[in-house]
């Protein structure tokens, strides 16, 4: 088990449907992190944008991105995660991957589609929640819209970490920072969130404001506005353990079950 994971998430100004200027982009930032680097987080769909258009730029599994994600993580001994289009079964997801440096891969179908952009109509949902084993952290990924569901975060596991990343709109932004800090708090969990820059083909806009929180919500790292490249954090699970075991939150929490 390691106590301390050096999270990074990278801001982007994702080109539109162009997956080999966006790896471009990325490969070039992940090059200049330090050694130290356990896990790298991309934004959602970081090779194409959030696009309606899954016949253009569908990938499979074996396809060239995820390639690129194992090449890097075996090159850099890292984990990174990221979610792309991907093609299985004639069917279009919105799939998060998470690659290990080991070369072992982790998926998570977005569970939540969005229905006002009409995601429902083109990608199919998910209907498992995935907590990842790595480096003796329990790490539970998920995708945008999913934030606006506590339920689907919420912490019965005991994870460690919560992950989303998002092409979340400079006009909602607001709730973006809110939501996030509200699930790491109820969750008492470190959290970062990976959002995108600039605007895509259907002239939305991005700020970005990819931020780190700790398990009281507690801001760790972030971006500023519109700004591209990375954000950083060093999270110590010694920390969390002990507030966690002080306060005893969790203990108190709800049992349910989920219905499809």
């Amino acid at each position: 088990m390691k106590n301390e994971l050096h999270v990074v998430g990278i801001q982007a100004d994702l080109v539109w449907e162009n997956p080999s200027e966006n790896l471009k982009y990325f490969e070039d930032k992940i090059t200049d992190l330090p050694t130290t680097t356990d896990l790298v987080v991309l934004p959602e769909m970081f090779t194409t944008g959030f696009t309606m258009h899954p016949n253009n730029v569908a990938e499979s599994m074996n396809g060239s991105s995820i390639t690129w994600m194992k090449r890097l993580a075996q090159k850099f001994d890292f984990a990174i995660i990221g979610s792309l289009v991907i093609k299985e079964d004639n069917k279009f997801y919105n799939r998060l991957v998470f690659v290990h440096p080991s070369g072992k891969i982790n998926t998570y179908n977005k569970r939540h589609s969005f229905t006002l952009a009409g995601e429902h109509k083109v990608y199919t949902s998910g209907k498992e929640i995935l907590t990842i084993d790595y480096k003796g952290w329990k790490i539970r990924p998920l995708i945008c819209y999913d934030l606006r569901f506590p339920v689907w975060a919420r912490n019965t596991e005991n994870y460690d970490l919560l992950i989303y990343m998002a092409n979340w709109p400079i006009t909602r932004i607001k709730a973006w920072d809110t939501l996030l800090k509200a699930r790491a708090i109820e969750n008492m969990s470190y959290t970062i969130g990976v959002n995108r820059t600039g605007s895509d083909a259907n002239n939305y806009q991005y700020s970005g404001g990819s931020i780190i929180v700790d398990f009281l919500g507690e801001e760790l790292s972030s971006l500023a506005e519109n700004k591209i490249g990375t954000t950083s954090a060093i999270l110590k699970k010694e920390n969390q353990d002990k507030v966690r075991e002080k306060l005893g939150f969790l203990s108190d929490k709800d049992a349910f079950n989920i219905d499809f």
